[in-house]
């Protein structure tokens, strides 16, 4: 299955980021860390590089991520020009206390206090962009939701003395290229349902599940793996949860137990589970790059 989703508004943020950008000193980029180059929309890199602007990329919801494959992604990372990394969570005051001093290391310039250090936050929708701009704060001044694309305009706001913030809504771009970034990116909640058939979404979660981390699943639904392939695991979850259809004579809801899967996966309850490696990636490219000149 091939995702894409694009909704309206983001045509307009789009164009605004791009103008906003040419006052900006640093560009916060905040990455889902299960999936952190799956949830990095290229048009940012695009837009950043264009305008020869620094990235402090935050791999937000590490607590959440496999913390072997993170720390591979933060040499990724620091390896780039102009780019500095560092794992955190947003709900971590003491994590979020950190940001305003690395991006003032990205852009010395404005240490003199002349000028207002400004940072610019993105990133694709519900990585944690509004979570984070509350934590800086210290106050609720963006909206935070579970769906995404809650925030769908720019906001700006002082930060002390010698620094601005300015939130973006969440970006996505036009065309997904590769479907398992849509996958993962579904998977994490970072698609509206609207643009998924959610069995398809925990059925591809299954599988990385059963690669990967098994214990997982037998540690939280109680039913061994081996044998299982991905919509095995999900009649095994339907079969413990007991989701059943309605009248349908004992008839398995996969739809439910595919719900229920996804949202274990979301909340952490399966274990620290990260969809992407470095190696993952490169494996990933290259059977791309394969399967095209073909």
């Amino acid at each position: 299955m091939s995702i894409q989703w694009f909704p309206g508004h983001m045509t307009l943020a789009r164009k605004k980021a791009a103008e906003t950008m040419e006052r900006a000193d640093v560009v916060i980029e905040v990455l889902d860390a299960r999936l952190p180059e799956a949830s990095s929309n290229p048009m940012i890199r695009q837009l950043r590089l264009h305008r020869q602007r620094p990235c402090l990329k935050l791999l937000n919801k590490s607590d959440l991520a496999d913390p072997n494959a993170t720390r591979e992604w933060l040499d990724f990372y620091n390896s780039q020009t102009g780019v500095m990394a560092v794992a955190i969570s947003c709900k971590k005051p003491a994590d979020v206390a950190k940001v305003p001093p690395l991006c003032q290391k990205l852009a010395p310039h404005r240490n003199d206090g002349t000028k207002p250090l400004r940072m610019m936050i993105m990133g694709v929708p519900n990585v944690g962009k509004s979570t984070l701009m509350n934590a800086l704060l210290k106050r609720k001044v963006a909206k935070v939701g579970d769906e995404p694309a809650v925030t769908k305009t720019q906001q700006g706001f002082t930060l002390g003395k010698h620094m601005w913030l300015i939130d973006t809504p969440g970006l996505m771009w036009p065309r997904i290229e590769h479907d398992e970034d849509g996958m993962m990116l579904a998977a994490s909640h970072a698609i509206g349902r609207n643009a998924v058939i959610d069995e398809e979404v925990a059925t591809f979660l299954a599988n990385i599940l059963l690669a990967r981390y098994p214990a997982g699943l037998t540690a939280r639904y109680g039913f061994r793996t081996e044998g299982l392939d991905g919509p095995g695991v999900l009649e095994a979850v339907a079969g413990r949860r007991g989701c059943l259809i309605k009248g349908r004579g004992g008839e398995l809801d996969l739809e439910k137990a595919a719900m229920i899967l996804l949202q274990d996966y979301r909340d952490g309850v399966l274990g620290r589970i990260s969809l992407e490696t470095p190696e993952t990636r490169r494996a990933m490219l290259e059977l791309s790059r394969r399967t095209q000149s073909e």
